[in-house]
């Protein structure tokens, strides 16, 4: 199992060892034990699936305030994504970076989105499917989330009018949201960073 530091230091990508031959192929696709060295230890207790039929749906970018924060290890199934994380921790050094990884049937990628991060994908192919392992249950109460094409963190996507719900359209810029702090709810200041890296 292949494990590597993005730009944001707390977000992994993680490749898995894949075992194939004629029938087909085998991977472990999370094993605690050889994630634990680099940090990555989580008990997940939820799995979520979703399908995005069209190319182009947008979903996200979404978090859970304290104390159902939830720390994500996302995968596709079938087809492709553009997984995105930002981080949007008030008085990181990073704050309002991100990071844009794909993840696909075909190379097994999955990305580790710590807590403190926002997260939104858009599907590369018709009929995507993704799965995600998440460490806290979902918390209706304390779901937030972040417009997907906020000017200041600047998200090089690479659609330009996506498809998305209702839901997705309405939410607030990151300046304007209520984000995770130790202490429950933090108003972001305006001086968020704009920097990305596409891997």
């Amino acid at each position: 199992m292949k494990v590597t530091h993005t730009k944001l230091k707390e977000v992994y990508i993680i490749e898995p060892d894949v075992f194939q031959d004629d029938r087909g192929f085998f991977m472990e696709s999370y094993h605690a034990l050889k994630l634990e060295p680099y940090g990555i230890i989580h008990s997940f207790v939820q799995d979520n699936h979703s399908l995005s039929v069209q190319t182009g749906t947008l979903r996200g970018l979404h978090y859970q305030l304290a104390p159902q924060a939830q720390a994500k290890l996302v995968r596709v199934v079938a087809g492709a994504i553009y997984d995105v994380a930002v981080d949007i921790r008030p008085g990181s050094a990073t704050f309002g970076q991100w990071v844009g990884v794909e993840l696909s049937a075909s190379n097994k990628r999955q990305l580790l989105i710590p807590h403190g991060f926002a997260h939104g994908f858009c599907t590369l192919a018709p009929d995507t499917e993704v799965l995600y392992k998440v460490d806290a249950y979902y918390a209706p109460d304390l779901d937030r989330g972040i417009t997907w094409n906020d000017p200041v963190i600047n998200i090089a996507w690479p659609i330009q009018s996506p498809i998305m719900s209702e839901k997705d359209q309405k939410h607030p810029l990151l300046c304007a949201a209520e984000l995770p702090n130790v202490n429950g709810v933090f108003h972001a200041p305006t001086d968020a960073g704009s920097e990305g890296e596409r891997l």
